[in-house]
């Protein structure tokens, strides 16, 4: 992955290079952003770049713009040369002295008592060749049919970890990992990786890639350096083609509770799975908070969610109010914890129903 091929974050890409160029390269580092926003990403073609033994720097004229040396104009001001044997095996995603660590699961087929990453390289690499770095959780769960199950990070990969460091490089100057979805690692994991974030052995780089900071242990956190990957501009909540219709249909419902209408709604949720019935609940509060807004400020806010049912768009937004929103977060913050923590679906999402009907009515 060449940096040119990230779009939208050329001002955060020239920061990098500048950083590697002067040597000044952390061991531990935290890109923290959306998947989409090019985090993964953005975290391949840095340890590319680190790698690359032709490394281009671009041609800045008077006006601090850049040039390639055919003189086409680039927003870079450097990047790998993407030839190289070193960029052709990180472009294959082969590199000996890359390895990728991510949310892993237990299975029937592998009757592994310590499962882990290595369980899953194979799968994994298809599912970065399939999306181009920039699949996301629910997309990886997808490919391994995770249906219920929980992906996570365990104590066998933060081993496999202080194994992969702890042997000599093949050709690269450092020994790098890359920890996709950090924030899925239990609380045995962090542990086991703290000391060597802390102490690390030799030239060593490691790369924690998570989209929040909430679900990872303050001590994980305060031995990295963080990198803040911006979110994309004009950047709609993802999947609303899939939840859009299913917030509207609930929504609705809601108003006149139709108990055999709402059993049927809440049975298809059911059969989500855990990872989509957390993003939709994420986009219910996206969703609200959108419609706020276009209320508080007398419909002037242009909204980035749109339902696609234009009725609805022009009238529901009325609905939600400074008087009912605190309410309707907290339950679906409340749901959120529960679906997480392997509660019943069915159970936890009548309930919040209940809870947002009588809610609706407080606006």
């Amino acid at each position: 992955m060449q940096f040119k091929n990230i779009k939208n974050q050329h001002v955060l890409i020239n920061h990098l290079t500048e950083i590697i160029d002067a040597g000044r390269i952390s061991h531990a580092q935290l890109f923290l952003g959306e998947t989409q926003s090019g985090s993964l990403a953005m975290a391949i073609a840095y340890m590319q770049y680190l790698c690359c033994t032709n490394r281009q720097h671009y041609h800045e004229d008077a006006d601090h713009h850049y040039h390639t040396p055919d003189g086409s104009p680039t927003l870079l001001r450097a990047d790998s040369c993407g030839t190289c044997p070193s960029c052709a095996k990180f472009e294959a995603l082969m590199h000996s002295d890359l390895h990728f660590v991510f949310p892993n699961i237990t299975s029937a087929s592998r009757q592994n008592e310590k499962p882990s990453s290595e369980d899953f390289q194979a799968e994994f690499m298809e599912f970065l060749r399939k999306y181009g770095q920039y699949g996301t959780l629910n997309q990886w769960y997808e490919e391994l049919s995770v249906e219920n199950k929980q992906g996570m990070i365990r104590e066998q990969d933060a081993a496999n970890i202080v194994k992969y460091i702890s042997m000599t490089t093949y050709e690269a100057p450092y020994k790098m990992v890359v920890v996709w979805c950090a924030e899925k690692m239990n609380i045995s994991a962090a542990n086991e990786l703290l000391k060597t974030l802390e102490e690390p052995i030799g030239k060593t780089l490691i790369i924690l890639v998570a989209e929040s900071t909430e679900r990872l242990l303050s001590t994980i956190i305060s031995r990295t350096q963080e990198v803040s990957i911006p979110p994309l501009q004009n950047n709609t909540y993802s999947h609303n083609e899939v939840y859009a219709p299913l917030f509207v249909a609930w929504m609705r419902m809601l108003f006149k509770l139709n108990m055999a209408r709402l059993s049927e709604w809440v049975d298809q949720v059911a059969k989500m799975g855990r990872e989509p019935q957390k993003e939709f609940l994420l986009y219910c509060m996206e969703s609200l908070r959108e419609c706020l807004l276009r209320n508080v400020t007398q419909n002037t806010y242009k909204p980035l969610i749109d339902f696609g049912d234009d009725k609805f768009n022009q009238s529901f937004y009325a609905v939600i109010t400074p008087r009912n929103i605190s309410l309707m977060n907290e339950a679906l913050n409340h749901t959120l914890m529960a679906i997480e923590r392997n509660a019943s679906p069915a159970l936890a999402f009548m309930a919040l129903s209940f809870k947002m009907s009588s809610y609706i009515s407080k606006k």
